[in-house]
């Protein structure tokens, strides 16, 4: 009896496994409510048994494949047009019903992608310390149904995930607090501007470094870089021989400590977590690499996209550290870009926003603007809408203004300025020096209006340090001899550029601007309202103790 009942349990448990291998699965980014990029092929993909024949049909196409002996299928949709909504339906072998995927939508899909201030909510509730600055009016308003996004769930993997997790969800005032701000605003913004619907996937994660979301291979196959993987494998590798012995779990009825509240992770704490080793799985921290492009980056390609928006930077003083942070950058824009296989896509990333902390400093945003130095990229200039105090600057709007301006111009054709101004050159001219600009049409002192509003909320930055006027003198910029000593400077806008001297400085060899943590008040911005790339002229104080803080201004 008992024999046959085990042998009834095997063939039971045989069927099951049976059948959920003859289940055909698409990748989950394939669900209802999902934006499907228009104008370009699309790829659909996803799992079945091997050899088994996997139809798709949408919007009058009927594309086949046939699973491969791994069991991955994929077709390739024709372009497509805006539009919507439509149902796609996914079809095995004909004993299978068929996979109906609802609500879809045809438009323009961007991938937003970076750390904590990528993550950074629309509400604070349930997310401190997120949430806009004025999150009650944004809520109330976010009724846009042509707003879809996906939140990839985080996770962290030694090798390539071909799935990810997550839904896809519409934008209303009941799902909108638990976006991330700028992929909403973002979204938003380009809807509004371009008519048609807008899917942002986010694939994100707080305090995460640059290479953790580079692929191995590239990271292996680079001299400069491999060493970063080799002591990753190494740490690996101690934790699989030795791993270390669980913490005695609390008592489950112990209250926690009167009054003791959680403190949010500051880039230094995580430094110096990261100099200890944490004590844990490396895997399973975000600061090293590749781990996070293995777990919520591979899954999603090569889902169609039109480009990229990255937030990044606050997390890079550790290995390697600040001087190679560009080098990592152009690693990793190249190698999404190539295996994306869309061509050079739009890749547009956010500078560090002012902040009194070593993490925000000037040599991080020099290292972030050398990503103008590729093909089809952008930066977002944030230096003057950031908080003394608060890594993650609650005034958002502003930088989500700049980041689709960027987009509209150079993807969408709208004609209007999209960067503020850009140094590209200097010239010496007796005791002054004459700084010349890209995108430097009407330079002004004029910053924009509201854009100092936040600094009254409370508990944040200090009333007093809001501007005292408008139109004011030019700040920030200092001037240096060949002593490499720099001083605070006289500035002058002279048509198009801008002239630079110091009364202490009679033969001067080079200029910077808003060269501080926290250049609060730097003022130089085109006719637009866009704010100037912070810059100097040369890099001959390219050690650290040269970026010592000028007297505040």
């Amino acid at each position: 009896m008992k024999t046959r009942l085990l042998v009834s349990s095997l063939c039971a448990t045989l069927f099951l496994v049976a059948s959920a291998r003859a289940e055909v699965k698409p990748n989950a980014l394939f669900s209802d409510h999902m934006v499907l990029q228009d104008g370009m092929s699309v790829p659909v993909w996803g799992v079945a048994d091997p050899g088994e024949k996997v139809t798709v049909k949408f919007n009058g196409q009927t594309k086949s494949a046939t699973a491969d002996a791994t069991g991955t299928w994929m077709v390739r949709l024709a372009k497509l047009k805006s539009g919507g909504p439509y149902t796609m339906t996914i079809a095995g072998k004909k004993d299978n019903v068929a996979i109906m995927v609802n609500d879809v939508l045809v438009g323009e899909v961007w991938l937003g992608s970076g750390q904590s201030n990528m993550v950074f909510n629309v509400s604070n509730t349930g997310h401190r310390p997120y949430g806009l600055l004025d999150e009650k009016q944004e809520i109330a308003a976010a009724n846009y149904p042509q707003v879809r996004m996906f939140t990839v769930a985080d996770t962290k993997s030694l090798t390539p995930q071909t799935d990810v997790k997550g839904e896809w969800k519409g934008c209303s005032p009941e799902t909108v607090p638990n976006f991330s701000a700028i992929g909403y605003l973002f979204a938003r913004d380009l809807n509004q501007a371009l008519k048609v619907p807008v899917g942002i996937i986010l694939s994100a994660y707080g305090a995460s470094t640059a290479e953790a979301w580079v692929p191995r291979e590239a990271l292996a196959a680079d001299p400069k870089l491999k060493p970063i993987l080799d002591g990753f494998d190494a740490r690996e590798a101690a934790f699989k021989a030795a791993p270390p012995a669980p913490p005695p779990a609390a008592p489950a009825t112990e209250p926690p400590a009167p009054g003791l509240a959680t403190a949010p992770a500051t880039p230094a704490a995580a430094g110096a977590r990261r100099a200890r080793g944490g004590g844990g799985d490396p895997v399973q921290d975000q600061h090293q690499p590749t781990v996070l492009y293995s777990g919520m980056i591979n899954g999603v390609i090569p889902y169609a996209i039109r480009g990229a928006i990255w937030y990044q930077g606050e997390s890079i003083l550790g290995n390697p550290g600040i001087p190679m942070y560009a080098h990592v950058m152009e690693t990793l824009v190249t190698e999404w870009r190539k295996r994306w296989a869309e061509g050079n896509f739009p890749f547009y990333a956010v500078q560090l926003a002012a902040l009194k902390n070593n993490s925000n400093n000037p040599r991080v945003r020099e290292q972030q603007a050398e990503i103008l130095s590729l093909p089809n990229t952008g930066l977002a200039v944030t230096v003057d809408i950031g908080d003394s105090a608060n890594v993650h600057p609650k005034n958002k709007e502003p930088l989500c203004d700049r980041l689709s301006r960027i987009a509209l111009a150079n993807v969408y054709g709208k004609k209007m300025e999209f960067s503020g101004p850009v140094y590209l050159g200097m010239k010496v001219e007796g005791d002054a020096i004459r700084i010349s600009f890209a995108h430097a049409d009407g330079l002004t002192t004029h910053y924009p209006e509201g854009l100092y509003a936040h600094v009254s909320e409370p508990g944040t930055t200090n009333t007093a340090e809001i501007p005292a006027a408008n139109d004011g003198p030019l700040k920030w910029f200092q001037i240096a001899g060949a002593d490499g000593k720099y001083v605070d400077a006289q500035a002058t806008i002279d048509g198009n550029t801008v002239v630079v001297r110091s009364p202490d400085v009679s033969a001067p060899v080079s200029v910077r601007y808003a060269w501080d943590n926290y250049p609060y008040g730097a003022n130089l911005y085109n006719s637009a309202g866009l704010p100037a790339v912070p810059f100097r002229t040369n890099k001959m104080d390219d050690a650290p103790a040269a970026a010592a803080q000028p007297k505040a201004q």
